[in-house]
């Protein structure tokens, strides 16, 4: 059994609840590592960052609870470090490396906000060429281990987020397969881990984890390696899935 969820958002950025409150909600759960993952500050898109006048706060909760429930779990402090944010990540545990943006044209897009945001840059930005867009988006996450210097690779496939209920591409294009395949092979020089990341299921987006089922497997031939993780922004998800998808780690 998976006990250890290293992905997890709390009150500090977009999640719902306090970081103790995750933490007793592990231990209920019979984790024996949680990790606290705050998403890092982004200059250009305060709305669901941590603030940069917290991160000390933040910092120091997490060493709190640590130490406060030792005899019942180990407690590490992590943040989800985008592949845009400028603030350094020393004095963190570890490191999730995520992309939820692509810059184009001086212009930050978030990747899993709306259908409608995509498909107004997909005209903006790239002539109406979807496929364009999602060759920019993997571009971007082919080297987010080189910018962020992560521990694991987060949601490989976030583009992807509204593909069951709003289908904007089509993820069998040779295009888009070629693009994140070509990703995937230059992640795979690093050795660093992607995540199996539930969290697409517990918020009802999706029915199966990031990435996709074709891509874990194309990874997993090439020797890649997989960490399971929730994503959770409230108690109720930390570890969804875990006994369906703990197999595939």
């Amino acid at each position: 059994m998976i006990t250890k969820d290293l992905h997890m958002h709390t009150c500090y950025c977009d999640g719902k609840n306090t970081p103790e409150e995750m933490v007793q909600s592990a231990i209920e759960k019979g984790l024996t590592t949680v990790g606290i993952s705050g998403h890092s500050y982004t200059f250009f898109d305060e709305s669901y960052c941590m603030q940069k006048a917290d991160i000390l706060r933040y910092l120091a909760e997490c060493r709190y609870l640590r130490a406060k429930y030792f005899d019942q779990i180990h407690v590490l402090c992590g943040v989800e470090q985008d592949y845009y944010s400028d603030c350094p990540t020393d004095d963190f545990d570890y490191v999730i490396g995520s992309v939820h943006y692509i810059k184009v044209e001086g212009e930050y897009i978030p990747v899993d906000e709306s259908v409608e945001i995509l498909k107004e840059a997909v005209d903006k930005h790239f002539g109406g060429d979807v496929y364009a867009l999602c060759e920019a988006y993997f571009e971007t996450v082919a080297d987010v281990v080189n910018k962020t210097e992560c521990d694991i690779i987060g949601h490989f496939d976030l583009i992807s987020k509204f593909i069951e209920k709003e289908p904007l591409f089509d993820v069998t294009h040779p295009r888009y397969v070629a693009a994140w395949q070509k990703a995937v092979e230059e992640l795979l020089k690093h050795n660093v881990p992607f995540e199996i990341n539930t969290g697409v299921i517990s918020r009802g987006y999706r029915t199966s984890p990031y990435p996709s089922e074709e891509m874990r497997e194309y990874i997993r031939e090439k020797g890649g390696r997989f960490v399971l993780s929730s994503d959770a922004h409230s108690t109720d998800a930390i570890a969804c899935g875990f006994e369906e998808y703990e197999a595939l780690v």
